[in-house]
């Protein structure tokens, strides 16, 4: 029986996404200011890898390691005319790990400054570079556009998806904490981000990554994720933890059976894709699939 698409699949169970690329590609020797999304190309068996390592801790979601592969931040490391290529290498990269029961998600980060007026980006700009690269993405199974603080470029990355694609996209923003609500950078409450990305057409909303928020701050947030996405469907990645500064650096230091251990909850909530970001890695998945199964 072929695979149903990942919509479908998402009313059968929930599923789990993987975990921070970020995290592996620097156990895995990638130094401070090196583009990652270089080694797509130049060590594609290194990121292969990872990807396999994260599809046999039971990750059915694998993510393209094109998290920062829009124009502009390439442009830093000077290898726009490698734009396409890194991009769906990505794409390939992930393909050869997930298999046939996989779904391969085409990661779409921000662009990497403002828009107007805070910025001088203008929406326009923001389109092109965004269509960009969802053309370079294409043949994934479906997109996540992550980290927004911005509902604004948010809705622009999607609005920018659908002009090439027909893929699900999943839409995901990083929060903080307030005294009152879950906010992302820009100021915005949970709740009207999430029904921002809606607006614009996506297909599942939540949350990846967070400042400052500890396990039991996820759990929280997935209540009003969900009580926000009224019905669509909605994906929580969790940080491995809170971080900690130790020698100059941020570090994550939840262990794999404290994010197993709120994995039901999450659940409960009503998660339809659980996953990780910072910090975490095969070890801390294959607990939470666990807990899952």
């Amino acid at each position: 029986m072929a695979r149903p698409d990942l919509l479908a699949a998402l009313k059968q169970r929930p599923l789990l996404c993987d975990g921070a690329m970020g995290t592996q590609l620097i156990a895995a020797g990638l130094q401070p200011g090196q583009c990652g999304e270089l080694w797509n190309i130049e060590q594609a068996d290194i990121v292969e890898s990872i990807h396999r390592r994260y599809r046999s801790a039971g990750c059915q979601l694998l993510t393209t390691n094109t998290f920062g592969a829009t124009r502009p931040n390439l442009e830093r490391h000077g290898l726009v005319p490698q734009l396409v290529q890194l991009n769906m290498s990505a794409v390939q990269n992930a393909r050869l790990a997930a298999g046939s029961e996989g779904y391969v998600l085409a990661d779409i980060g921000p662009f990497g400054g403002f828009l107007e007026p805070v910025g001088d980006a203008t929406e326009a700009d923001v389109l092109a570079l965004f269509i960009e690269q969802a053309q370079a993405l294409a043949q994934a199974d479906a997109f996540i556009i992550e980290t927004m603080s911005d509902p604004v470029e948010m809705a622009l990355a999607i609005r920018a998806v659908r002009k090439v694609s027909s893929l699900p996209i999943i839409a995901t923003y990083a929060f903080s904490k307030s005294p009152t609500v879950f906010r992302t950078m820009m100021g915005t409450p949970a709740a009207d981000a999430i029904t921002a990305a809606i607006d614009a057409g996506a297909d599942v909303v939540g949350a990846n990554c967070g400042t400052g928020l500890d396990l039991p701050d996820y759990v929280r947030l997935a209540g009003d994720l969900v009580a926000a996405a009224r019905g669509t469907p909605v994906i929580l990645q969790p940080n491995a933890g809170a971080p900690k500064h130790e020698g100059g650096k941020l570090i994550y230091d939840a262990l794999p059976q404290q994010m197993a251990a709120i994995v039901p909850e999450l659940c409960s909530a009503g998660l339809k894709i659980i996953g990780g970001c910072c910090g975490t890695t095969p070890d801390h998945l294959a607990a939470m699939a666990k807990a899952m199964s």
